[in-house]
């Protein structure tokens, strides 16, 4: 079955940096359109960004310019690299699967002032 498990999220200061990763299982990454998505508390999941499989990739107005998504398919893994983070980034973070709308457990991410 198809298996994606997001990791690498946590508490950091603002304009601090992490990297998020989804490894998937199930699916090639490379193949698919996959996405990160966010929800903060009391709010709607909302879109990141985004990375095709020919690998175009977009984001939310919110965050151009400070992450960027990457894959890596011989790990089979997609990541969110998220600098110069700021308190409103905090929520939690989910891997997405496009095509068949697969999704992840999330990771937690906590920007602190």
């Amino acid at each position: 079955q198809v298996q994606l498990v997001e990791s690498g999220g946590g508490l950091v200061q603002a304009g601090g940096s992490l990297r998020l990763s989804c490894a998937a299982s199930g699916i090639i990454v490379s193949r698919n359109a996959m996405g990160w998505y966010r929800q903060a508390l009391g709010k709607q999941r909302e879109l990141v960004s985004i990375i095709t499989s020919g690998g175009s990739t977009n984001y939310a107005e919110s965050v151009k310019g400070r992450f960027t998504i990457s894959r890596d398919n011989a790990k089979n893994t997609v990541y969110l690299q998220m600098n110069s983070l700021k308190p409103e980034d905090t929520g939690v973070y989910y891997c997405h699967e496009l095509a068949y709308d697969y999704w992840g457990q999330g990771t937690q991410v906590t920007v602190s002032s």
